[in-house]
């Protein structure tokens, strides 16, 4: 199952604030032997994130969302997966009575808007201020505070996923070809690829400097056996063309 990531925010776009989810989540990911397959940061516009979230849902992605979920002018995340899912907003009962509890009469008028979820939303609990995210189907909104999404996604990623979690998660490793062209190692890339199926490969190109001379980084990403086949049978190949190799990381 595909993951996708979006953070959203004009401030992120802006300058105003720099980004921190996209990193940590590619940890926490990590951490269970999965991987991000795409990214995505997007404006306070409802119009927008609702087609950003049609078109996911529609790829049948794993989608984790963070940010705008809010009662201020400026939120727009609820509003956008409504519109997404054609669904109405209404207050969510349980996620009334925790702004209730959390906030007693101080959750009217304004901070009630915080749990007017698409109908029929589940919630994702927040340890922190205990204002819940929600989600449909496989789409999962949390806030756009680190401390408060973090733990949240991972409540999402062990409670609701547990059955995508690797007990063997992927390994990379990775070397150096010594003045080589790209164009000349393309058809011994393919080779590569339809021998080890499923398997991740990079091509890095740095040019010439004054303290290394110009050289490509591989990387054979994937289940550590294939990873290890992928990157034995590479640098074979790569000798036998005469061109010096270096492992930086190697089975």
């Amino acid at each position: 199952m595909n993951i996708t990531l979006f953070v959203i925010g004009d401030e992120i776009l802006s300058g105003k604030r720099q980004d921190k989810h996209l990193a940590k989540v590619i940890e926490l990911l990590a951490a269970r032997g999965m991987a991000l397959s795409a990214a995505e940061f997007l404006g306070d516009d409802q119009i927008q994130i609702a087609t950003a979230i049609a078109r996911v849902v529609a790829r049948g992605d794993l989608l984790l969302s963070c940010g705008g979920i809010g009662a201020t002018p400026d939120d727009c995340t609820r509003q956008g997966a409504a519109l997404a899912f054609q669904r109405p907003l209404e207050r969510h009962p349980e996620g009334l009575q925790l702004i209730e509890a959390q906030y007693g009469e101080r959750a009217y008028p304004h901070r009630v808007i915080m749990v007017e979820f698409p109908q029929g939303a589940g919630l994702i609990p927040n340890p922190i201020n205990r204002v819940p995210g929600f989600q449909v189907g496989d789409a999962h909104f949390v806030p756009g505070f680190p401390e408060m999404a973090w733990p949240m996604l991972e409540w999402v990623l062990d409670i609701r996923y547990p059955q995508l979690h690797n007990a063997e998660p992927p390994v990379e490793y990775s070397l150096r070809a010594y003045d080589a062209a790209e164009g000349d190692l393309l058809t011994l890339m393919e080779e590569t690829l339809a021998a080890h199926r499923g398997l991740k490969l990079s091509s890095l190109p740095f040019r010439s400097r004054p303290d290394m001379p110009s050289h490509i980084e591989f990387g054979f990403k994937g289940p550590q056996a294939q990873a290890a086949s992928a990157y034995r049978a590479f640098a074979q190949a790569l000798a036998a063309r005469a061109l010096r190799v270096e492992a930086l990381t190697s089975p």
